[in-house]
């Protein structure tokens, strides 16, 4: 069940009012549901429609939106989930469709922009309605639940820009370059959307640190300050292109630089120390590209669409940590670990898409190749200043993984009110690894979904499904690294394999009227081959398989909207989520659940959109809590707040631009740390010491400024 906690009570009449509407009598339909129109509604209300609900662009005029990420996020009780961003490898290939949102019924096929940044770049006066409609109806393989279609007709040129800045009242720097600035449009049979933008985040606290022994005698106090910065300058290009007899292309481009920056200074003192003063650097610097595109023309009585992907992801990573001591007689100390990779991924995937026996088909191939080179060097500080390499062979090699897949799926109508799903395939893969723990393995393995989609009345449905899932591996834990900061280590192994999971959940969606709308999801997984930390047989821990493991995850999403009740523009969006672990402790044997990763969270979230004005304001609290993670020699729990809040103040047509000004962290979240270390393995070991740390966050303010041109 769902911890209490202070915020509880906070929504306890919101849940009345949800919970109250769940429960009223819905009216049956007679009636065959009918394809959604073409033409958008003229009025400004939502429009249900057969399987689905569309909301035109008056809906929308209130809010002011600049593009369509702004539309959709004001759907009520609907999140976008799914898709790619951040960089790297998101997910295992290319596969089946797994984000909720497609535009004009096509899945967006890049993997180095998010959802987010491709719906942001469409700008809002070429949206001609949002559908929201159920996955399992859909003949894109892979969707199930609430999906969104966002429907565009890109006509013209018309573009869209954001700047976002920011400051801290601690020694944080401000943020002055973030935003992006996009151009889409068609000229002939070409459409397209260009992009500048960068991801400029600075961040950092300061406060004390204390670590006592077993008993509770202060061994060490540290007063630190530490702050940081990460800049990601990016340039993106999605490009279309008609040829007629209804064959059409795209191609995706992009390219990334990343930086990343953390200064951390500490001013140590205990009862048996000489004071010093330790330093640690940590920086990541590096570069990213993806070309991507594909071609789909008619063959025989089906689509056939082609796929093809190359991305690359080169970093180079180095962290110092250096002791600099008051008694200048005292030879400082130091370590230093470096890190060179060089990853990448290519793709080739064939879908045929044709309808036989009332039903709409697909069958797919794909072919996908991944590879990590990585060169890892540990260095020790030597009395005349300079870092002197030590012998860390583990930490080198590379990986390489050659996977192919084959798969079959079809979507279907069973009655007026029932649509199945289901797909099933097959993934054959050799994971080979170079360097001094060379190997090499292959796997078969059966994957597949079954999901079904019943309609109870018009804007209430529900959707169950089950499936079969491999995991994707990260290819740095087949290799060993340090983490200097902490004084911990992992270890290389060779002898991981990627996970299997059956996967059982069910969504529920019912519109609540002119209310608002509601979500609740329960989701049940059974791991093989769960993936986390293992003691090793000599000494040490590394990334390695546990024979099984089970997770449960429910949350609940609903929106309000305050006009019933006169308090028109009003509205409050209410998350709940609650996640929980089951996994045999490799060290202990006793039942633990996961380590790291969040298992709790609350947002509520308030809007007024002023009537007859172009004011809004508002604000939300979020309360987190994340699990410990267990190692071999400690327990530890690393923790951001654990609630924040914040208010904001906004104005959608100042001199033409819309102007934000917000105010965050205001209950003053901290950045929490708690560690135990024993002297040995935690089963059998004492208690070393205990290291609590606690830091001051301090209040965020941000403004943006976005508009059209």
């Amino acid at each position: 069940m769902i911890a209490r906690t202070p915020y509880t009570r906070t929504v306890a009449s919101a849940l009345a009012i949800s919970v109250g509407l769940w429960a009223a009598p819905v009216q049956a339909q007679d009636s065959e549901p009918q394809e959604i129109d073409q033409a958008a509604p003229a009025d400004a209300a939502p429009q249900a429609s057969g399987r689905g609900t569309t909301y035109p662009p008056a809906y929308f005029e209130r809010y002011g939106p600049r593009n369509a990420l702004e539309m959709l996020n004001r759907v009520p009780g609907f999140q976008i989930s799914g898709g790619g961003g951040g960089g790297g490898n998101n997910g295992r290939g290319l596969g089946q469709a797994d984000e909720n949102v497609i535009v004009n019924g096509q899945r967006l096929s890049s993997k180095s922009d998010s959802v987010q940044d491709q719906l942001q770049r469409i700008p809002a006066k070429d949206v001609l309605r949002i559908e929201i409609v159920d996955g399992t109806a859909l003949d894109i393989p892979g969707l199930s639940g609430q999906v969104a279609n966002v429907v565009v007709d890109l006509s013209g040129v018309a573009g869209t820009f954001n700047w976002e800045g920011g400051f801290r009242t601690t020694a944080v720097d401000p943020e002055w370059y973030g935003g992006e600035i996009s151009v889409a449009g068609t000229t002939g049979a070409l459409n397209y959307t260009l992009a500048l933008s960068n991801n400029n985040n600075r961040f950092g606290a300061e406060g004390p640190t204390l670590i006592v022994d077993g008993d509770g005698n202060l061994l060490q106090a540290e007063d630190t300050v530490f702050t940081g910065g990460i800049d990601r300058p990016t340039a993106t290009a999605n490009l279309g292109y008609d040829f007629g007899s209804d064959v059409t292309a795209t191609l995706n481009l992009s390219y990334t630089r990343s930086y990343f920056d953390r200064f951390e200074d500490e001013a140590i003192s205990g009862p048996a120390l000489d004071p010093f003063l330790r330093a640690i650097r940590t920086a990541e610097d590096g570069y990213e590209y993806e070309i991507g595109g594909d071609v789909t023309f008619p063959i025989g009585a089906g689509r056939l669409k082609l796929i093809g992907l190359e991305s690359y992801d080169d970093e180079d990573f180095g962290q110092t940590v250096t002791s600099l001591f008051d008694d200048t007689t005292i030879i400082p100390t130091g370590s230093r670990f470096t890190r060179a990779d060089g990853s990448g991924e290519r793709i080739a995937r064939a879908e045929y898409n044709f309808p036989l026996w009332e039903a709409d088909w697909q069958i797919s191939g794909e072919a996908a190749f991944n590879r990590l080179n990585r060169v890892s060097g540990l260095f020790e500080l030597a009395p005349d200043g300079s870092f002197t390499e030590l012998d860390f062979p583990e930490g080198t090699g590379g990986v390489r993984e050659s996977r192919y897949e084959i798969a079959a799926s079809f979507s279907r109508a069973l009655t007026d009110r029932l649509s199945l799903q289901a797909t099933g395939g097959y993934e054959f893969s050799t994971i080979k690894q170079t360097g001094s723990a060379a190997n090499q393995r292959s796997f078969s393995r059966p994957k597949g979904e079954v999901s079904l989609s019943w309609q109870v009345a018009q804007g209430f449905d529900v959707t169950a499904a089950i499936e079969r899932r491999v995991g994707q591996l990260s290819f740095g834990d087949f290799l060993a690294r340090v983490f200097l900061d902490d004084g911990n280590a992992n270890a290389g192994n060779n002898e991981l394999v990627p996970s299997q999971t059956w996967e059982a959940r069910i969504e529920v969606n019912k519109t609540l009227g002119e209310w608002g709308s509601t979500t609740f999801f329960y989701e049940q997984r059974w791991i093989e081959d769960f993936v986390d930390l293992i003691p090793l047989p000599g000494g040490g821990e590394a990334r390695g398989n546990i024979d099984k493991a089970r997770r449960t995850e429910m949350e609940w999403t609903t929106t309000l909207l305050m006009d019933p009740i006169g308090w028109t523009g009003a509205q409050f969006d209410i998350r709940l989520e609650y996640e929980e672990g089951e996994v045999v402790d490799p060290l202990t044997g006793e039942l633990r659940d996961f380590s790291n990763g969040r298992d709790r969270e609350l947002e509520i979230d308030f809007r007024h959109d002023v009537p007859g004005t172009d004011f809004a304001y508002g604000g939300g609290v979020q309360y987190n809590r994340d699990r410990p993670y267990f190692r071999l020699r400690e327990i530890g729990r690393e923790q951001d707040g654990p609630t924040f809040a914040n208010v904001f103040v906004e104005h959608k047509d100042l001199l033409g631009l819309t102007v934000r000004a917000t105010a965050a962290n205001l209950f003053g979240g901290r950045d929490r740390f708690v560690r135990t270390v024993y002297d040995g393995p935690r089963d059998e070991g004492r208690i070393a010491f205990i290291e609590d740390r606690s830091r001051r966050i301090g209040p965020i303010f941000r403004f943006s400024v976005s508009g059209n041109f």
